[in-house]
């Protein structure tokens, strides 16, 4: 068994295999432990009656973990876009619970949390998650724990992958950086490859929620191709800078995906209840906030294909 310990810094080249995953800008990675060949118990269910099931894996562990930025976010609000990247790249939750309905401390003491200062767990304010990729013996697991003290929240991501499953190749960087795509072909590849996609040319100025005179390319190219395939439907992720408060970047974000959704609706034709609306405000930046330029990019609305396509 070989065990790797580092303190390191969010951004640096992680393995092909490792979780990626939409931390807060400025997060600090705390811990990054990797035990290879070993077995974990992860929990399964609530802690009830005395008992806590758990499931025992065999496999190469990683274990890392991260402090963020104060910004007062709930637990909820910092699981949220997490759970959505697992959902995204093809995980199933199998189980989620938040501190009391866990089962409070005993939950927190059977469960397989890094030691602090790596991760602090408030045992009254925590949240826990565990999903699965794949099937039988090619099966892998991952595990969340977020929680806070101190005004900081942590968060704490372990992966269990078969000690001899082969590194996936990684993703090419530029379109799933974000690369906003215009065109029907560019559009629908992108969304059939990765299952999300920037539009293009929308141009919303900060705390704004109407869109510009257009012309708006990459709505055309969406509502050809939702016209083109009667049973897709699709998800509209709107997206907002760091200015501001994030309930209200919330609000601004969701209100910018309601303004695309309109237009698809009232300018092409596209049924209404095949698109919904949502918004995560500045919880899933493109480029860093302290620019002009990042915080252009970060004014965006994404589509998300939920199914038909």
């Amino acid at each position: 068994m070989r065990v790797a310990l580092a303190t390191l810094l969010i951004g640096l080249a992680l393995p092909a295999h490792a979780l990626d995953l939409p931390l807060p800008e400025a997060s600090e990675q705390t811990a990054d432990i990797l035990r290879e060949a070993d077995t974990i118990r992860l929990p399964s269910g609530p802690y009830a009656d005395g008992t806590l099931p758990r499931l025992r894996l065999d496999g190469d562990i990683q274990s890392r973990a991260w402090r963020l930025p104060d910004r007062g976010l709930t637990t909820l609000q910092v699981l949220t876009p997490l759970r959505e990247a697992l959902e995204k790249a093809g995980w199933e939750v199998l189980f989620d619970c938040a501190a009391e309905e866990c089962g409070g401390f005993d939950f927190r003491f059977n469960t397989p949390v890094l030691p602090a200062p790596a991760i602090f767990v408030d045992l009254f304010d925590y949240r826990y998650l565990l999903a699965r990729r794949g099937m039988g013996a090619a099966a892998e697991h991952a595990m969340l724990m977020v929680s806070g003290a101190g005004g900081r929240g942590y968060v704490q991501a372990t992966h269990v992958r078969p000690a001899d499953m082969p590194d996936l190749p990684a993703a090419a960087p530029a379109q799933d950086s974000g690369a906003e795509v215009n065109g029907r072909a560019p559009l629908a590849e992108t969304l059939r490859s990765q299952g999300h996609a920037v539009l293009g040319g929308l141009d919303f100025g900060s705390g704004a929620a109407t869109l510009g005179p257009g012309p708006h390319d990459s709505l055309a190219a969406l509502a050809e191709l939702l016209l083109s395939r009667p049973e897709m439907r699709i998800a509209l992720v709107g997206h907002t800078d760091a200015v501001g408060a994030l309930d209200t970047n919330i609000e601004l974000s969701r209100a910018r995906a309601e303004a695309v959704r309109g237009l698809l609706i009232e300018t092409h034709g596209v049924e209404g209840d095949r698109i919904e609306a949502h918004g995560i405000g500045f919880l899933s930046p493109r480029a860093p906030n302290d620019s002009d330029s990042g915080r252009d990019l970060n004014r965006r609305v994404e589509a998300v294909v939920i199914s038909g396509f």
